[in-house]
């Protein structure tokens, strides 16, 4: 018999993305106001988590991930509250196992 199923919380925590980029040796920063911005090592990815910022949440945007491609345009991926915490970590893996910044 096989385990229940765990379905992705919407705590809108940030824990499974932070501690993703610190186990991966990024530059994590927290504001006063309770965001986090976190560059890569290469800085070629900046993401950011913006639930104090007012811009953000009338865009309905929790999540900010900005990439910059060495040979290439810089493109830009938004995630909104109601987003799995653990998806954005997931997609910020694949992100980093398969870029060439």
């Amino acid at each position: 018999m096989s385990a229940p199923r765990r379905m992705l919380s919407t705590d809108h925590g940030a824990g499974p993305v932070l501690d993703l980029l610190d186990a991966l040796g990024w530059a994590i920063v927290d504001t006063p106001e309770a965001n986090v911005h976190a560059t890569s090592p290469d800085g070629c990815v900046y993401v950011g988590w913006l639930p104090e910022d007012p811009s953000a949440w009338q865009r309905n945007i929790v999540w900010h991930v900005r990439v910059q491609p060495a040979d290439g345009d810089a493109w830009v991926q938004k995630f909104g509250l109601h987003t799995p915490s653990e998806a954005v970590a997931g997609f910020l893996a694949a992100l980093v196992t398969h870029s060439s910044c």
